[in-house]
C-alpha cells in the first residue's frame, strides 16, 4: 500500500478532516520518513577517526577501495546534509501550523 492510498482511506474514513489537518498529516508522515532515513544514513557513514577502527575492522582500505570509499562517504554526507535540512525546515512548518497563538 502506498502512502496515497494510506491518506486517501484516512481522508475517507474522516470526511470532516479540515485541510490543515491533512497538511499536517502528510508532514508528519513525511518527517517520519525523513527521520528514518536520517537514522540509516548516518549509520551507513563511517568515522573520521581512523586510528583504531582499521585494527577492529580489518583495515580493509587498499590501493582501489580508498577512493571509491572516499567518494561513498562524500554522497553520503552530502545526501544526509539536504535531509537534515529539509527535515528541520519541515519541523518549523510543522511548528507553525499547530501553534495555537500565530493565527489567532
Amino acid at each position: 500500500m502506498t502512502g496515497i492510498q494510506i491518506l486517501s482511506m484516512v481522508a475517507a474514513k474522516n470526511a470532516t478532516m479540515q485541510p490543515l489537518e491533512i497538511v499536517t498529516l502528510v508532514i508528519g508522515i513525511i518527517l517520519l520518513v525523513l527521520a528514518v532515513a536520517l537514522i540509516a544514513l548516518v549509520l551507513m557513514q563511517q568515522g573520521k577517526d581512523k586510528k583504531l577502527s582499521g585494527a577492529i575492522a580489518g583495515g580493509s582500505d587498499t590501493f582501489y577501495g580508498k577512493s571509491k570509499a572516499a567518494t561513498k562517504d562524500k554522497m553520503l554526507s552530502m545526501i544526509t546534509m539536504i535531509i537534515g535540512i529539509v527535515f528541520t525546515v519541515l519541523v518549523v512548518v510543522m511548528y507553525v501550523l499547530t501553534s495555537p497563538t500565530l493565527f489567532s
